[in-house]
């Protein structure tokens, strides 16, 4: 590649960059951020309620989980003491 074409590309590049630059800085461009933005908040509110409803299940799995082994034991121990007075 020849030094005109290397100052070519470079030239190009700096006309496009600035003109990308005026787009992105652009009224329209900043009411899409806008909107993008606020959309971002409100999947973000969703994903947080529902992150909320899966700790709230678990917590009642957790919470049935121990019931039925403090039952278990329950059941265990009785049936333990009866197989020790039967011996």
């Amino acid at each position: 590649m020849t030094l005109g074409n290397k100052w070519a590309l470079f030239i190009g590049g700096m006309i496009f960059g600035s003109a990308g630059f005026k787009i992105l800085a652009s009224r329209d461009a900043r009411k899409a951020y806008t909107h993008i933005t606020a959309a971002s908040l409100r999947c973000k509110d969703e994903v947080m309620r529902n992150v909320e409803l899966v700790q709230e299940s678990c917590s009642d799995i957790l919470a049935d989980a121990k019931q039925i082994n403090a039952e278990r034991a329950k059941a265990e121990e009785a049936a333990y003491i009866e197989e020790s007075e039967e011996a």
